[in-house]
């Protein structure tokens, strides 16, 4: 099976409000395909400013990998995609857009407590990984 790699972030802002994005009928986080010549966390960078419009972000930390199997409509074939996760901080109070190119209906910052809500219509992977962020309990 083909393997791709790909990059996003969680998104904190200055009050703690964690960005979630409403795609494919599904609560999402943006990100998207590493490509030629940058690193994972410049991909993170630019991935999650063109899905959501915000530009003053920066990279926290890296919090970890997450894997899963989908078609892709592109390359006509069952796909492993790879992707390496950021936690970032958005500063400032910058308007939302979101990239209907990549299908996205909603943004919204959402408080912590409010997160699980949210994760009930999720994929695995990014229940997976707001664990490995510290953000949701086991």
């Amino acid at each position: 099976m083909k393997r791709v790699s790909a990059a996003g972030g969680i998104v904190l802002n200055e009050r703690g409000e964690i960005l979630i994005i409403f795609r494919r009928s599904k609560w999402d986080l943006p990100k998207g395909h590493l490509e030629k010549g940058e690193t994972f966390e410049q991909c993170a960078l630019r991935e999650v400013k063109e899905e959501t419009g915000l530009q003053n972000l920066s990279v926290v930390r890296f919090i970890g990998t997450t894997e899963h199997e989908y078609y892709d409509n592109f390359v006509n074939a069952d796909v492993i995609k790879e992707t390496q996760w950021f936690e970032m901080s958005a500063s400032g109070n910058e308007p939302l857009k979101a990239q209907a190119e990549e299908s996205i209906e909603w943004i919204r910052w959402i408080r912590k407590d409010e997160l699980i809500h949210y994760l009930n219509n999720s994929y695995r992977n990014i229940i997976d990984i707001f664990k490995l962020a510290g953000l949701v309990s086991n």
